[in-house]
């Protein structure tokens, strides 16, 4: 019997799913909002102890990673690591932007007493190729590691076949940012992270390089909340801070401009899923998960599309969500709790395995592929904590 719990670190919410393997009882299902955690990072703390009194113990968990980092106990991870997993500028760290506010629980969690593990993210994975990572920090933080796991044990169940026969490609549309992974046998080979891939809701997703040399030249400094605009809610003209997505999809029918956001975000997945298929050619479905997926409209819409890229393309994927077990926290929760589970040697130990999670290694900044010079000053400036 193994009780497991994972986390995921949301832009609007960050998520706790639990369940016991034996019993398949359902442990923890809650979201908490991202504001309270950067305004209180104790609070997860708070809310892990509570569960594990409550249920006389957790085995494991996997907690948020950001950009990852090889999969080791929290209490083993050095600073550094965590620093670099949570990389910012001394200007973002003072703005204590949200992500400061994961740093922070990070190294709360290294210091509890909790059995908590930090997780990789794909570019640690063996299972991409060298080349694919070239000149790539983000080809999918830990959370969307997180995401792929509970899809290949999906993908699994629902064709009764083995882990290390998934073949598929899995896109998750969040709050901010559209990513999508390429699996085949199991393994997560390529990747297009929610910086690198096309427009998100929030974020532009990858960024002209002639723009970023005009903005670093023309702006005294870059934030990265930079990162966090410039996407589908900016091309029509909306404010995402006073529009929830469910209005957005709903203004999308009748206002031409916030139609052309609409247009931009349907077409980004579309060509995230294109770019994947160089890699996967025959995947046997495509998964979808993340927060815009609950919207029925945008999910109906959405299918529509990549049907329609599909049969033009001559690929023949079945096209659905991800199964879940949660009612509240979103996939990536679940599929962290998966991780912990294997971890420790619950019954999902071999999907861990298959995954090859066990064998990640290097740091994010390890195939920037500038010179020697370059890369020591990138990782010496951004493994120092900085002044939050």
């Amino acid at each position: 019997m193994v009780k497991a719990v994972g986390i995921d670190p949301g832009t609007m919410s960050m998520d706790i799913f639990g369940f016991d393997d034996e019993t398949n009882e359902v442990i923890a299902d809650l979201s908490v909002p991202r504001d309270k955690v950067t305004e209180n990072p104790a609070l997860i703390i708070d809310l892990l102890k509570k569960i594990e009194r409550e249920v006389g113990g957790i085995d494991a968990i996997v907690a948020p990673s950001g950009y990852g980092m090889p999969l080791r106990k929290a209490c083993d991870a050095e600073d550094w690591e965590i620093n670099l997993a949570t990389f910012v500028s001394r200007q973002d760290a003072e703005r204590r932007l949200r992500i400061m506010g994961l740093r922070e629980l990070m190294y709360r969690l290294k210091r509890s007493n909790l059995n908590v593990w930090f997780a990789p993210g794909v570019i640690h994975l063996p299972t991409v190729p060298r080349y694919r990572k070239a000149n790539r920090i983000d080809l999918g933080t830990a959370d969307k590691v997180f995401t792929a796991v509970i899809a290949v044990k999906d993908h699994a169940e629902y064709y009764n076949v083995p882990y290390s026969d998934s073949r598929l490609i899995v896109v998750e549309i969040g709050y901010a940012y559209t990513a999508a992974l390429a699996i085949e046998n199991g393994k997560i080979v390529d990747a297009v992270g929610g910086t690198s891939g096309w427009t998100g809701y929030l974020g532009m997703g990858f960024m002209d390089a002639e723009l970023a040399y005009a903005l670093a030249n023309a702006l005294p400094e870059i934030s990265k909340e930079t990162l966090f605009r410039g996407g589908a809610a900016y091309i029509a003209g909306i404010d995402p801070r006073r529009t929830d997505i469910e209005e957005f999809v709903k203004l999308a029918r009748k206002d031409p401009r916030v139609r052309e956001g609409y247009q931009a975000m349907i077409e980004a997945v579309l060509k995230d899923i294109a770019s994947l298929l160089v890699t996967v050619r025959k995947p046997r479905e495509i998964l979808l998960s993340g927060r815009f997926t609950r919207i029925e409209e945008f999910r109906e819409d959405l299918c529509s599309a990549i049907r329609e890229l599909l049969e033009d393309l001559g690929v023949r994927a079945n096209i659905r969500t991800i199964r879940r077990t949660a009612k509240i926290a979103k996939e990536a929760a679940e599929g962290a709790a998966l991780i912990a589970n294997g971890i420790a040697g619950g019954k999902y130990r071999n999907l861990i395995e298959v995954l090859e999670l066990d064998k990640s290694s290097g740091t994010i900044l390890d195939y920037v592929m500038l010179d020697e010079n370059t890369r020591r000053t990138l990782f010496e400036y951004f493994t120092r904590a900085h002044t939050s």
